[in-house]
């Protein structure tokens, strides 16, 4: 199992995250995983859904802290 590279995408708002977001994993080989930390409550739920709804595999959606989120997205 490769490591996640990880994106800090907190500060931006959903749903320009997902933009970010998906500029890496189109860009990304078939395998790669991301790690996108987001700190928009919005983001919890819509980024795995928006990457689901494009045939990522979203493996694994966990609080860092108090308001982030780490979001484990593979290609």
């Amino acid at each position: 199992m490769s490591a996640a590279i990880e994106v800090d995408l907190r500060g931006i708002p959903c749903p320009l995250n997902w933009a970010h977001a998906k500029v890496r994993l189109e860009a990304a080989r078939r395998g790669e995983r991301f790690a996108f930390v987001v700190d928009d409550p919005r983001s919890r739920r819509d980024l795995p859904r928006a990457a689901e709804a494009e045939a990522y595999a979203v493996l694994e959606v966990a609080e860092l802290k108090a308001g982030s989120w780490r979001i484990v997205v593979e290609k």
